[in-house]
C-alpha cells in the first residue's frame, strides 16, 4: 500500500504568494486529474509540526517532484535571494542520489519562468532540462502535463483539454462555494486541502458542469 503511494504521488515545492497562486492551483488540478496525489507543505497546517521535517518527509513519500525555481531571485533593492525552493530541490536530489530503498526511481521536474534566470542562483543545475512556463498557468499544465507523460509511462488527453476541464471545474467550485455561503473574504482565504478535496470530489461526482 505505501509503495503504490509513493508511485503516485508527487510533491510540489513552489512559491506561495498571490501571484503565483493561478499556477499552482493549475498544477493541482493537473496532477488530480491525471490520476496522480499531490503532496505540498500546505496541505497540513499543524503548529507544532516542525517545517523540515514535513517537507522531508513529503519528498520521500513522492516518487516525481515538481521544483519552481521562480521566486530564487531578489526583485528589490535589499531584498535576500529566496532559497526556500532551491534548498528543497536539494533535498530531493539527495533523496534520489543516496536515500535508497528504491528512491533512485525518483523523477524531477524543475521549473522557471524566465529561460537561463536560475543560473544567477543555483548554477549547479546548468545542463539539466529545466521547464519555462513564462508567469502562464496554461503553459505550466502543459509542461507539467508532458512530463508526467514521458516520466511515469501514462495515457493522458491533451493540454488543450485539460485546461477546458479545470475551467468546468472552476464554474462547478465557484458555485459550491456560493452555496456553501462563503463570502468573497472566504474565498480569498480558502486553505490548500479544501481546494484539493474538492477536486478529487469533482473527478469523484464524474466532472460536473455549471451550466450559466
Amino acid at each position: 500500500m505505501a509503495e503504490a503511494a509513493f508511485e503516485r504521488s508527487v510533491f510540489i515545492n513552489c512559491p506561495f504568494d498571490e501571484a503565483y497562486e493561478p499556477i499552482l492551483q493549475a498544477i493541482l488540478f493537473c496532477v488530480v486529474y491525471l490520476g496522480f496525489s499531490p503532496r505540498i507543505a500546505r496541505e497540513r497546517n499543524d503548529s507544532a509540526e516542525v517545517r523540515l521535517e514535513k517537507i522531508t518527509d513529503l519528498i520521500e513519500a513522492c516518487k516525481f517532484s515538481i521544483h519552481d525555481l521562480s521566486r530564487a531571485q531578489a526583485t528589490t533593492a535589499g531584498e535576500y535571494y529566496r532559497l526556500n525552493m532551491p534548498f528543497e530541490y536539494g533535498i530531493d536530489w539527495a533523496c534520489r542520489r543516496w536515500f535508497g530503498s528504491g528512491r533512485d526511481a525518483k523523477r524531477l521536474l524543475v521549473l522557471e519562468e524566465k529561460p537561463y534566470r536560475y543560473q544567477a542562483s543555483i548554477s549547479d543545475i546548468s545542463g539539466s532540462d529545466i521547464q519555462y512556463h513564462q508567469a502562464d498557468y496554461q503553459i505550466a499544465v502543459r509542461k507539467v502535463r508532458n512530463w508526467l507523460v514521458s516520466e511515469a509511462g501514462i495515457a493522458a488527453p491533451g493540454a488543450a483539454r485539460i485546461l477546458a476541464h479545470y475551467a468546468d471545474f472552476q464554474g462547478w467550485y465557484d458555485e459550491k462555494r456560493h452555496t456553501d455561503g462563503f463570502s468573497a473574504a472566504d474565498i480569498a482565504d480558502y486553505t490548500t486541502p479544501e481546494l484539493l478535496q474538492a477536486m478529487l470530489d469533482w473527478v469523484s461526482l464524474g466532472q460536473p458542469i455549471v451550466f450559466d
